[in-house]
């Protein structure tokens, strides 16, 4: 269900519902107001749940309260897709991000509909080997179009000293069998489900529902507190303190072991290119959790919310490794029965989330 806050953000809805019927996938259009029709959304948005909506796209404007009030009503997962009104539309970016637990939206970029719709089309594809395919196909055009755009480019450069070449992609060992002292800790104290972390590559034939990916250990404390929550729920998940950075073939190591997870969440500071690395080595949902290492974390959260079209990533606030684990289990609930039921029975009164 897409959902407007004002009339006027139809065309960023257009992107949004044009991408849904590629994939031929079922949507509905409302307009309502989180101020001025709050009872409507509210009827809306519990009326929607019940009939089956498995996935909410709120897109307003200004003090875009909308996405949040939304999350507010449904155990459902929401995206926020912030519009440029004023302020170039910071305003309603923060709006949809700070959210306040539990009310976690997937905030994607400043009037990307596309993006709200692929990020969609991810989740929904996570129990549907058809959405999958498809969604595989778009991705490689995205490829495609890039190789032509270069190869047009490249035909006409007339420089005389102008030369092309291309390099080969390296080819890196896994080196991600030794667990660093700050992984051990978390390990001794019970954060992660699997017990095979001594050799990743037996995880292929039995994947974790979540990879959880930290790429400083500056940041374990968001990472623990996302976790925790994951624990509860007895979801499966893998951790992992590395850096897409300083250690670029390892990390895609690492994320090619673990290509058959369910979702992905990055935790990460500074210009984040965590998140980043993850979506470009795969096409599963990524949730990305902001830091606040510097700049108040303004730079990690501008750089994991505003993807380029195609690859989005589901951003959240910052620090809220809390927020981060309630959107993976609105994700997963979609398709588990068993959290679904937790969901529906105690999210309002916070008994597992609190």
């Amino acid at each position: 269900m897409i959902i407007l806050g004002s009339g006027s953000d139809l065309e960023i809805a257009k992107k949004t519902m044009d991408v849904l019927e590629e994939f031929q996938i079922y949507y509905s259009l409302k307009i309502a107001s989180a101020h001025r029709t709050h009872e409507l959304l509210k009827d809306l948005v519990i009326e929607g749940t019940k009939k089956g909506v498995k996935v909410f796209i709120g897109i307003a404007g200004l003090a875009a309260h909308l996405p949040g009030v939304i999350a507010s009503y449904t155990y459902r997962p929401v995206i926020g897709v912030p519009v440029d009104v004023k302020l170039s539309g910071l305003d309603a970016l923060l709006a949809s991000l700070q959210t306040p637990y539990p009310a976690s939206v997937a905030t994607i970029g400043i009037n990307q509909g596309d993006n709200a719709g692929i990020l969609a089309v991810e989740i929904l594809s996570i129990d549907n080997e058809k959405i999958k395919a498809d969604l595989s196909k778009l991705r490689k055009n995205y490829i495609y179009k890039i190789h032509s755009s270069e190869k047009e480019i490249l035909a006409n450069i007339d420089g005389s000293y102008f030369k092309d070449f291309y390099n080969h992609k390296l080819n890196g060992s896994n080196n991600h069998n030794d667990l660093t002292k700050k992984e051990d800790k978390m390990l001794s104290k019970g954060f992660m489900t699997l017990n095979s972390l001594d050799n990743h590559n037996d995880l292929t034939n039995d994947s974790p529902d979540v990879v959880v990916v930290l790429d400083s250990c500056s940041n374990i404390k968001v990472g623990e507190n996302l976790i925790e929550i994951l624990n509860k729920l007895e979801i499966s998940h893998d951790f992992k303190i590395i850096s897409s950075i300083s250690d670029p073939i390892g990390f895609e190591n690492y994320i090619n072991i673990m290509k058959d997870a369910k979702l992905f969440v990055g935790v990460g500071g500074l210009s984040a290119h965590l998140t980043g690395s993850i979506v470009a080595l795969s096409e599963k949902p990524v949730v990305g959790v902001p830091c606040s290492n510097q700049l108040n974390g303004l730079d990690a959260l501008l750089s994991m919310v505003n993807m380029p079209p195609g690859v989005p990533v589901a951003a959240v606030g910052m620090d809220s490794g809390e927020n981060g684990a309630l959107l993976i289990v609105k994700i997963l609930g979609i398709h588990d029965k068993r959290i679904e039921t937790i969901l529906k029975g105690e999210i309002v009164n916070e008994k597992v989330f609190k």
